[in-house]
């Protein structure tokens, strides 16, 4: 009797682990879309080759996540209402480039005061509407990156990036996305477009700051500062991969919080070991067989970005897992023998996924002490509401693990 009550003991165990591995991999098959995928390529390929011309790749990165944030916080109809907010967009994405590339060599206090305060304020941005908190959202993210990579040239790298360079990168690569949304326009007769990725919510209808957004602002933005502190306070070498975890991991409920966690883990690892495999190609080469090697796999990390473009609706883990491959690959093509950033990549992840779950579990017991308030519909679930757009076939699920407002966008 004893080792049946063991045996059962164990398959009640696997059968709840085989449960969560589904869930952490689930797919969505309404959230692949390949032809979006590829008109991202495209669009990617041209800041490469112009700083493949110019040989200034330290400015890549901006330029890149310039033109794709601007196609995810594009906000589909008419094509002069789609520049005007573009623009607004580019320009408060530029003044955070300028910001974080300019307080990077700064002492880490300044640092964590920066990522709280910006992150509190594209929290409360859901005020203005469910897409442009998505919006604001999405440049909180990218000014936490951006940190990063200044504080690490400037503690680490040796090489020499300006900050008004990394602003026009960024600039540029916007301005890319709404010279790419012209000719389309022009190409289709001048019709209205609807949303480039249609998954984003379009609600731009104005909401009230209840209690719950507020108190749900303040932690994250809390936890954020938390992460920051600890990354650049002890000067970690790629430490900046903390707070962007923590960022994309904090989530309106635990159960949320945890589930995103589980996924970015995972994908944090599937992603380390395919970028060490891939590094191993040129780590004995030499010469014009190195460049060409580099050369080629850069190509390989944009293709990869292109997939994860693909299935970034179909499985976050596996979308996780596609991107941190590319990004390693970027990251440590200047000296492929060096796998340092793989393994800080996942332990940061680790870390930066661990404080999100330990913030949010430490709120909900709080929420359950606290007596129960009535969240208004709108607040619940603001992609419900969208102005002036249809319900579309997958949007729903797309959007059904991120109530509160917090979307799952990196």
């Amino acid at each position: 009797m004893a080792s049946a009550s063991i045996r059962e003991g164990q398959l009640v165990h696997q059968g709840r682990a085989k449960s969560w591995l589904s869930k952490v991999f689930e797919p969505n098959p309404a959230g692949l879309n390949w032809p979006r995928a590829v008109m991202i390529l495209d669009v990617m390929l041209v800041p490469l080759v112009v700083f493949w011309a110019i040989g200034h790749e330290e400015y890549l990165l901006s330029a890149l996540v310039g033109v794709v944030f601007a196609a995810l916080a594009d906000p589909g109809g008419g094509y002069g209402y789609r520049a005007s907010h573009i623009a607004v967009f580019a320009l408060v994405g530029a003044g955070l480039t300028a910001l974080a590339f300019g307080i990077g060599g700064s002492g880490w206090g300044w640092l964590v005061l920066a990522a709280f305060a910006v992150t509190l304020v594209a929290g409360l941005a859901v005020m203005f509407g469910a897409h442009r908190f998505v919006a604001a959202y999405l440049l909180s993210v990218w000014f936490i990156i951006a940190l990063g990579v200044a504080f690490s040239l400037h503690h680490h790298a040796r090489i020499t990036s300006y900050t008004w360079a990394q602003v026009l990168a960024w600039l540029g690569g916007a301005a890319l996305w709404i010279v790419v949304t012209f000719i389309a326009w022009l190409v289709r007769g001048r019709e209205d477009r609807p949303e480039p990725f249609t998954e984003m919510p379009g609600d731009t209808s104005r909401q009230k700051l209840t209690r719950p957004l507020i108190m749900f602002a303040v932690i994250r933005a809390v936890a954020i500062a938390g992460a920051v502190a600890i990354a650049f306070g002890l000067d970690l070498a790629h430490g900046y991969w903390m707070p962007i975890a923590a960022i994309v991991a904090t989530k309106p409920s635990f159960e949320q919080t945890t589930l995103v966690a589980a996924q970015r883990v995972c994908g944090a690892l599937i992603g380390a070991a395919a970028a060490a495999l891939l590094l191993l190609i040129p780590a004995n080469e030499h010469g014009l067989t190195l460049l060409a090697i580099t050369h080629g796999l850069e190509v390989v990390a944009l293709v990869l970005l292109m997939h994860a473009a693909a299935i970034r609706f179909w499985n976050y883990a596996l979308y996780y897992g596609t991107i941190t491959a590319g990004v390693l690959i970027l990251l440590d093509l200047p000296q492929p023998s060096n796998y340092g950033a793989e393994g800080g990549w996942v332990l940061w992840t680790l870390c930066g996924v661990a404080i999100g779950v330990l913030v949010m579990f430490i709120a909900s017991l709080l929420a359950k002490r606290a007596p129960a308030a009535k969240q208004p519909a709108h607040a619940a679930r603001p992609h419900d509401q969208r102005s002036g757009h249809r319900s579309r076939p997958g949007h729903a699920r797309a959007w059904a693990d991120d109530r509160g407002g917090v979307p799952r966008a990196v």
